[in-house]
């Protein structure tokens, strides 16, 4: 049986039902005393300590927040999510999980806490929440669980995170990447702009893997939409929708030893 939490006074407004899914007691507690002293806007409406028991719980209650630990004997996250007929709420995964995982969480953009919980990082993801109430999308969960469970297949689509919401797109129609402070502006092949809240170093962690390149500071490329070189110190790139990145000297040598790997 669930755990129900019956605040006598109330910490803040509480405008936000969340419910902490973990097989730890110990971590349950240490979460719900993190949320009930630095983030007032979060009502604690159950503990449970199992997925069966999380499953009950969501349906009754129906949170609008779940945080949810990875790790559970018998039923893990993953399982729960896939044994809900639908995801209502938002969802903050807590976990353990090395760095590999984390790119996962990235290209899913699910949003995640590296245990133990980091205040800063908790109030991060609460604030998130309070401002932009969006249920994860199934493609959210599909790319995340993909990226998990096949780590070794490619992944075609990435999401990301813009002002007005989450915008999944194929890897492919992304041309190339331009840093703006702490976010990232794609170009894509149907030349939509496309800025996300994330900087250059995260999207560049993300897509190594899928041909693209950093050649400068502030730009990565597709390795597959490049239309010509220019030399010059560092030079420049024609892409293929005709726009000119540069190429800072430091990054010429590893981009023309991917341009040409028989030659150098």
């Amino acid at each position: 049986m669930f755990h129900e939490k019956n605040h006598s006074a109330p910490v803040g407004n509480g405008s936000i039902k969340a419910i902490i899914v973990d097989d730890e007691p110990d971590c349950c507690e240490s979460l719900a005393t993190l949320l009930e002293r630095f983030c007032p806007e979060v009502r604690i409406t159950a503990i449970c300590n199992s997925g069966q028991e999380a499953l009950t719980a969501i349906q009754e209650i129906k949170p609008h927040l779940v945080f949810l630990d990875i790790e559970m004997p018998y039923m893990n996250g993953f399982e729960l999510l896939e044994k809900l007929p639908v995801i209502d709420f938002e969802l903050v995964f807590t976990t353990s999980y090395d760095q590999y995982a984390i790119k996962a969480f990235r290209f899913s953009a699910l949003d995640y806490l590296l245990k133990p919980v980091d205040r800063e990082e908790l109030q991060k993801s609460v604030k998130k929440v309070g401002s932009w109430m969006q249920n994860p999308l199934p493609q959210q969960l599909e790319i995340l669980l993909q990226k998990i469970n096949h780590p070794n297949n490619s992944i075609h689509r990435i999401a990301l995170p813009t002002m007005e919401g989450l915008q999944l797109v194929p890897i492919s129609s992304i041309i190339s990447c331009t840093s703006e402070g702490n976010y990232t502006i794609f170009f894509m092949k149907d030349k939509q702009k496309i800025v996300v809240s994330r900087p250059l170093k995260e999207a560049e962690e993300m897509l190594a893997e899928h041909s693209f390149l950093r050649v400068h500071n502030s730009h990565m490329v597709n390795m597959n939409e490049i239309n010509k070189y220019m030399k010059g110190e560092g030079g420049y790139l024609v892409m293929s929708d005709g726009s000119i990145v540069d190429v800072s000297r430091g990054k010429k040598e590893i981009l023309l030893k991917r341009l040409l790997p028989d030659r150098l």
